[in-house]
């Protein structure tokens, strides 16, 4: 197994490490821990970096070094963004981080940006609008658009930042906003575009957002709102109940006191943008940072699929079994290019249940498919998945009895139980190994499903494909059809 890699993210408001298993296409994080250190909160007062602040984040990131010592780590890299970069004494800072064993390098600000515009990138390869990265010193606004990113601007306007501005009333802080916007030629590369929220405030806010709009499924990743819901989402924050939200999974209470700042902020921003909508992006510059040091062919690889492909081998018996699966079921579906790429993923989970207990396989495959840590995948597409395996693992045609199926189509869950059906012939059919799958074919047409055999492979049509065989042609509302060839 490779070596991890960790990132040290010293921020404005937070210190925090994130260590990856390896710098793949989708990394999977094996440790994450932050701590509030407040290093903005004296150069916003001063100008410099606070003692006390200094010495919270020192002795965190001495913990983080010890930490990637006994972990392994094959590559640390620390970086240091908008307070120390700003701090009188942000130099003298980064000795003392030096005499830690780091090598910190500070993030300009261009390049803290372009960062950003990465991270949503590997996490969602299709964004087209514009990246907002609210950090305590600074937010950073950037550009994506056809896998790349492009202009980008970074405004003192971190939450650390606008209190003072806020404190002034609304009026003052849109002024500052409108006149960062016209100073950098961004406020029309918003307009009527998705605006992707990177940052712990903004995955916050969205967090309270599902909570009061009880959201069934408590992932951020591509978490949608519309740009009038911020209205809703204030009034909301003013009469929660503090015991409730202490319990909600994942939420950091010490960013309450900076949540309305934050709120007020993307409120502004939405008026002076206009985006067509709002979307979380749960990667961001620590994502970014490892995005982009793959190779061009990396990069343009789908995360999904080669996150799948990785849980797939690493849980299943049989490996490469699950893209050959996908191509023997593709016949009979007329898919589209983004529910192919689902399908491909189901196939390629389609033995990560084989341990479980046989009556909770479908469960576990469930589970998998909805909590999972997927990028390049939103909620009806979760859904979806987990449709698959579904049906697939046995569960039948349909778990629309859970409250999350409210959030996909009826029809494009019933398209998944099908490619689960298949899926589950295909797999009592080879018995999960290739030969079976690779001299047989399924065929779709005028009303009929045929599965073709060799004659010599007549004695693999035994009861058990049979049933499913005809389960599988009732469902698609097809006469079941097997010969020999």
């Amino acid at each position: 197994m490779e070596k991890p890699i960790a990132i040290v993210d010293i921020g404005s408001n937070s210190i925090r490490l994130v260590v990856y298993s390896g710098a793949t296409r989708s990394p999977s994080v094996i440790f994450n821990e932050k701590v509030m250190a407040g290093l903005g909160r004296g150069v916003v007062a001063d100008g410099a970096l606070a003692e006390d602040d200094q010495q919270r984040a020192l002795g965190a990131l001495a913990r983080f070094r010890i930490l990637t010592r006994q972990m392994g780590a094959r590559r640390v890299r620390a970086v240091a963004t908008a307070a120390v970069r700003d701090a009188s004494n942000g130099a003298a800072f980064l000795a003392k981080v030096r005499e830690l064993g780091f090598d910190p390098e500070i993030l300009p600000g261009d390049r803290e940006g372009f960062m950003a515009g990465q991270g949503v990138l590997s996490g969602i390869p299709w964004a087209n609008g514009l990246v907002g990265d609210l950090g305590g010193g600074s937010l950073e606004l950037v550009e994506v658009a056809d896998g790349e990113v492009g202009k980008s601007a970074s405004l003192p306007l971190g939450v650390l930042r606008i209190a003072p501005l806020a404190k002034q009333g609304k009026a003052v802080l849109a002024k500052q906003v409108a006149k960062a916007l016209d100073g950098r030629g961004l406020r029309k590369r918003g307009e009527g575009r998705p605006f992707y929220l990177v940052g712990g405030s903004w995955r916050a806010l969205a967090r309270l957002d599902m909570l009061l709009v009880d959201y069934p499924l408590p992932i951020t990743h591509q978490y949608r709102m519309e740009p009038g819901r911020l209205d809703e989402l204030a009034d909301g924050m003013a009469g929660l109940d503090m015991a409730v939200l202490k319990r909600v999974p994942s939420f950091s209470m010490s960013r309450w006191p900076t949540l309305p700042d934050a709120h007020l902020l993307l409120e502004i921003l939405v008026k002076e943008l206009q985006p067509s909508e709002l979307i979380v992006s749960s990667f961001g510059i620590r994502e970014g940072l490892l995005f982009d040091a793959l190779d061009g062919d990396h990069q343009r690889r789908d995360p999904l699929i080669e996150a799948a492909r990785e849980v797939g081998s690493d849980l299943g018996r049989f490996p490469g079994h699950g893209a050959l699966l996908d191509r023997w079921i593709a016949p009979i579906f007329e898919d589209d290019t983004e529910a192919a790429r689902l399908r491909l993923a189901a196939c390629l989970l389609s033995d990560i249940a084989w341990q479980a207990h046989p009556d909770f396989r479908a469960e576990r495959g469930v589970d998998m498919a909805l909590y999972g840590n997927w990028v390049g995948i939103d909620a009806p597409g979760r859904l979806m998945l987990a449709q698959a395996l579904f049906s697939h693992f046995g569960g039948g045609k349909s778990f629309a009895s859970l409250d999350v199926a409210r959030l996909c189509g009826k029809e494009a869950l019933a398209r998944a139980a099908l490619w689960g059906l298949a899926m589950r012939l295909g797999q009592r059919l080879s018995g999960g190994v290739a030969a079976s799958l690779e001299r047989s074919r399924l065929v779709r047409n005028n009303g009929v499903l045929r599965l073709e055999l060799r004659k010599r492979d007549e004695a693999l049509y035994g009861e058990a494909v049979e049933r499913r065989f005809n389960a599988l042609a009732a469902a698609m509302g097809c006469k079941a059809e097997m010969i020999c060839v």
